[in-house]
C-alpha cells in the first residue's frame, strides 16, 4: 500500500486560464439563477455613475454557450489598449536590455551601495516602486517591473523577491494611495467631499502597508539567502535578467549613460503628460515605443537587429498580453447577463440591520467581492458608491469611511485578483507562475487587511470627516 501525498494548498491552485474560464463559466450560469437588474444612470463630468434607488429587474439575459464564448474576443477589444502598453513596454525594455543600459546601470548601482547594503536596497526599492503605484498609477508603471527582475538578481535574490519589490509594492502603492484618482477621487467627486480629504489617515494606513510589504520581501530575501532551497522562484527563466559578471567589474560607459539619459528623459516627458495634458495609457504606450526606437538608434542596432529585439521581447510578454484580454472578458460577460447591478445590489441589501462597526468591515469585504467581477477601480466606484454612500449613512457612517471602506475593498484584493489584468500582465514581465504569486503574497494580504480594518474601525470611531 503506497501512501499518497497530501498537496499543500497552493498546489490545488489552477493555472489562471483555468481560474479566469472558470469565472466566465459562473458567470454564465448565474446568469440563469440571478435576475436581470440595472440602476438608472447620470453623466457627470463625462462619466455614466448609478442613480441610487433606481434598481429594477428587468428582463431576464441569460448567456447562452455561444455567447458566453463570444465575451472572450469581445473582451480582448475592450482592453486592446492595455494589452498594447504590455507589448510596447516589453519592446521597450527587450531594447534597452539589449544594449546593456540596464544590465550596466543595476550592476554600477550594486557595486557603489555594495552588496553589504542589500537588505537596505530591498527596503529602498520597494518603497519607490509603491511611490510609483501612490502617483503615476497603476498600468502606467508596467514597464518598471522589469528593472526589479534584473535588481533582485544583481543582489542574489530570485524572481518571486522581484514580484514583492515591484508588482507588490505598485499594487499596494497605488491601492492605498491617498491620491488616487480613480477610487478616491472618483468617490469624493460622487460623495461631495473635498477631493483628496481626509489624507492624514490614508497616508498613515498607505505607509504601514508598504512597511509591512518591506518587512516582509527582506524576510523572504533573508531565507533564500541562508538556504537557497527555500526560494519559490529556483526554476524560472532569468534569462535577460542575471548579471553575466561580477559586481565588480560594472561600469558605465558614455552610450550606457546616453540610453539611460533618453530613457529618464522619456520618464519625465511621460509624468508631464499624466500630470499637466492628463496624459493615458495610449499616450503612454507611445513614449515608450519612442523610447525603444531612439534607444535603439542610439546604441547602434540597425533595422534587423531592432526588429529581431523587438519579436524577442514580444514573445517574452505576449503571455501577459493574452491574460489581460481574457481577465476583462469577464466584465463583458457581465454585462450581457446584466448581473452587476444585481449583485452590488443585494450586497448592499444584506448590509442593512448590521451593526455600526460590524456594517463598516462588511461593507469593505462586499467590496472585496465585487472587484472580482469588477476588477477596474473607477468603474466599481461608480458602479457602488452611489448605493454605498447613502446606505452607510443610514447604518451610520460616514462618507469618508465607506469611501475608506471601498478603497480598502478594491486596493488590498487586487493583489491576488485573477481578473486584474494589470496584475496578471506585470506577473508575466517578471516571468512570476500566478500560483507562486498566491503563495507568496496571501500572508501578506492577510496582515494588510487585518491593519487595513482596523484603521477603518478607527475612522468610524472617531467620525472620519472630510479632514
Amino acid at each position: 500500500m503506497s501512501d499518497k501525498i497530501k498537496k499543500k494548498w497552493y498546489e490545488r491552485i489552477p493555472h489562471p486560464v483555468v481560474m479566469l474560464f472558470a469565472i466566465i463559466v459562473l458567470t454564465a450560469i448565474l446568469s440563469y439563477i440571478l435576475p436581470a437588474g440595472n440602476y438608472e444612470r447620470e453623466v457627470i463630468d463625462g462619466r455614466e455613475r448609478v442613480v441610487p434607488g433606481t434598481y429594477e429587474v428587468i428582463e431576464s439575459t441569460p448567456i447562452g454557450l455561444i455567447e458566453m464564448f463570444t465575451a472572450i474576443p469581445l473582451g480582448y477589444k475592450t482592453a486592446a489598449e492595455i494589452i498594447f502598453i504590455v507589448l510596447a513596454s516589453g519592446v521597450m525594455f527587450g531594447v534597452l536590455e539589449k544594449s546593456g543600459m540596464i544590465e550596466n546601470t543595476v550592476g554600477s548601482l550594486v557595486k557603489n551601495l555594495g552588496l553589504k547594503r542589500k537588505y537596505f536596497i530591498v527596503v529602498m526599492m520597494t518603497f519607490i516602486f509603491g511611490l510609483l503605484g501612490v502617483m503615476i498609477g497603476y498600468e502606467n508603471n508596467i514597464a518598471m517591473v522589469p528593472i526589479a527582475a534584473v535588481m533582485s538578481l544583481a543582489l542574489g535574490g530570485d524572481l518571486i523577491l522581484a514580484a514583492g519589490i515591484s508588482v507588490g509594492a505598485i499594487t499596494v502603492g497605488f491601492g492605498l494611495s491617498p491620491i488616487n484618482p480613480y477610487t478616491v477621487g472618483t468617490g469624493h467627486k460622487i460623495a461631495e467631499l473635498p477631493l483628496f480629504s481626509g489624507a492624514i489617515l490614508r497616508t498613515t494606513l498607505c505607509f504601514i502597508g508598504l512597511s509591512v510589504l518591506a518587512y516582509y520581501n527582506v524576510r523572504y530575501f533573508k531565507k533564500i539567502t541562508a538556504d537557497k532551497s527555500k526560494g519559490m522562484g529556483q526554476d524560472l527563466n532569468t534569462e535577460g535578467f542575471s548579471l553575466s559578471k561580477p559586481i565588480d567589474q560594472y561600469s558605465m560607459s558614455k552610450n550606457n549613460w546616453l540610453i539611460l539619459s533618453i530613457f529618464l528623459l522619456g520618464i519625465i516627458v511621460m509624468l508631464y503628460g499624466i500630470f499637466v495634458h492628463h496624459w493615458y495609457i495610449n499616450e503612454i504606450s507611445a513614449i515608450f515605443m519612442m523610447i525603444a526606437i531612439i534607444a535603439g538608434i542610439a546604441s547602434g542596432m540597425n533595422g534587423n537587429t531592432f526588429s529581431e529585439t523587438a519579436f524577442k521581447s514580444i514573445s517574452v510578454v505576449a503571455p501577459g498580453a493574452f491574460m489581460v484580454g481574457y481577465a476583462t472578458s469577464i466584465k463583458v460577460a457581465m454585462e450581457m447577463g446584466n448581473i452587476s447591478d444585481t449583485i452590488a445590489y443585494n450586497l448592499a441589501e444584506a448590509l442593512n440591520g448590521l451593526p455600526l462597526y460590524g456594517s463598516a468591515v462588511a461593507m469593505s469585504a462586499s467590496q472585496c467581492v465585487i472587484n472580482l467581477f469588477i476588477p477596474s477601480g473607477s468603474g466599481q466606484a461608480l458602479a457602488t458608491l452611489p448605493i454605498m454612500i447613502p446606505l452607510g449613512e443610514l447604518l451610520g457612517l460616514t462618507r469618508q469611511s465607506t469611501i475608506l471602506a471601498f478603497q480598502i475593498g478594491d486596493g488590498v484584493t487586487n493583489l491576488f485578483n485573477p481578473t486584474l489584468g494589470g496584475l496578471i500582465a506585470m506577473l508575466s514581465l517578471c516571468r512570476v507562475p500566478f500560483d507562486r504569486w498566491l503563495r507568496f503574497i496571501f500572508p501578506v494580504v492577510g496582515i494588510i487587511l487585518v491593519v487595513a480594518w482596523i484603521f477603518l474601525l478607527f475612522s468610524v470611531y472617531i467620525n472620519y470627516g472630510p479632514f
